[in-house]
């Protein structure tokens, strides 16, 4: 099966390291590209590719203030990644639970003391 290009798919997007670096400035506020550029330390043309690829899959949204280009986090973009994971949280959930009933079996055989 051909993979899906990275600018039409958000598991795609997502999976290159430093898109998910922006990803995660952009969960403090909006930032102009300048700003990223200073506090990830990459270069202004690599900031601007990857800022497109996470616009093209609808994860950042852009506007313009004057000469500024300001980028914010587009979060509904997830949904099809937090749905896949969905999956996966009931799985741990039910790990954790299974996990819960057998702690309580250990503590409940402690309290009745070593049986001979």
């Amino acid at each position: 099966m051909a993979r899906l290009a990275t600018t039409t798919d958000v598991f795609n997007a997502i999976a290159e390291p430093q898109r998910r670096r922006i990803l995660d400035l952009l969960t403090e506020g909006e930032q102009p590209v300048g700003g990223i550029v200073t506090r990830l330390g990459m270069p202004q043309p690599l900031a601007s590719k990857h800022l497109g690829v996470l616009r093209a899959v609808r994860l950042v949204q852009v506007r313009r203030d004057a000469q500024l280009r300001l980028y914010s986090l587009d979060a509904a973009g997830l949904r099809p990644v937090h749905q896949w994971l969905g999956g996966f949280e009931r799985f741990w959930q039910q790990s954790f639970d299974r996990l819960d009933d057998y702690l309580h079996d250990l503590q409940a055989k402690d309290r009745h003391g070593p049986r001979n």
